[in-house]
């Protein structure tokens, strides 16, 4: 079988897991900055969300790293659709996510009355950005894994 790459188990991969927890990282460590995101439900979700990702997305560059370096990783159909499954549907939470946090904050921005001030709207564009970010490794990641599911 030739090698996908960017499935599950190359190193394109493990890059792309590693820029999906930077970027996930990232932004809620600009979400985090300022106390007053837990106002706004879509910034709680975006948190949420990329609380979620975060983890799924160091398990998943574990699997990879091991993979890389011993190449040794069984493929199987079952695990794959699991792992694309996973993908799916934390690449439409985190769309779904970086577009609500997004869209709340250009409202904040352009109200009658601001009612952010710049600098913490700014935090807020640049974590929606990042959500951006992760959330096309994810859709990256997932359709790589897919085209390898079909290959099994």
């Amino acid at each position: 079988m030739d090698e996908v790459p960017g499935a599950l188990g190359s190193s394109a991969s493990l890059a792309l897991r590693f820029g999906q927890t930077i970027f996930s990282s990232a932004s809620i460590l600009f979400m985090s900055f300022h106390v007053e995101f837990y106002s706004y439900t879509s910034f709680c979700y975006l948190v949420t969300v990329m609380g979620l990702v975060i983890p799924w997305s160091m398990a998943l560059g574990l699997v990879d790293g091991y993979a890389v370096f011993f190449k040794n990783l069984p493929r199987r159909p079952r695990v794959m659709l699991f792992v694309i499954a996973g993908d799916w549907v934390l690449a439409f939470l985190s769309l779904a996510a970086a577009c609500s946090t997004a869209s709340v904050t250009e409202l904040l921005m352009h109200a009658s009355q601001p009612n952010c001030p710049a600098k913490l709207c700014n935090r807020y564009q640049i974590s929606a950005a990042t959500a951006f970010l992760s959330w096309f490794m994810l859709f990256a990641s997932s359709l790589f894994n897919l085209w390898l599911l079909a290959s099994l």
